[in-house]
């Protein structure tokens, strides 16, 4: 019932930028911490940025982020952004929207989106 669909992923050159979206449904959106994941073949899935639930809308990255990437919401349209610039090849993930909900239903899960490919070449 909860979904995440993630978009925006693409094929950018070091240096370069992209806007990822996670759009959600099924989720009480505004009390439900939003994460950005990323994951490379063979290697563990790795939590990129966080952004919380609460009304200072909280934010956290993974140091190889911090300066580059930036998570924002907008719990209006539902939907989690994650701004990429300054990219490098070991950008190149499928980088994946998700949360601990609650649902629409008040349960906490593991919801995850499909993922968005991001390839980033010299």
């Amino acid at each position: 019932q909860v979904q995440l669909v993630e978009s925006g992923g693409g094929s950018v050159q070091a240096g370069g930028s992209l806007r990822l979206s996670c759009a959600a449904s099924g989720l009480i959106f505004s009390s439900s911490d939003m994460r950005w994941y990323r994951q490379t073949p063979g290697k563990p899935r790795e939590l990129v940025a966080i952004i919380a639930a609460d009304a200072d809308k909280n934010t956290d990255y993974t140091d190889s982020a911090k300066g580059r990437f930036t998570i924002s919401r907008d719990n209006a349209k539902e939907t989690v952004f994650l701004q990429l610039t300054k990219l490098t090849p070991e950008d190149t993930a499928i980088y994946y929207c998700n949360s601990r909900g609650p649902s629409t239903h008040w349960e906490r899960g593991d919801y995850w989106g499909q993922g968005t490919q991001v390839t980033v070449s010299w």
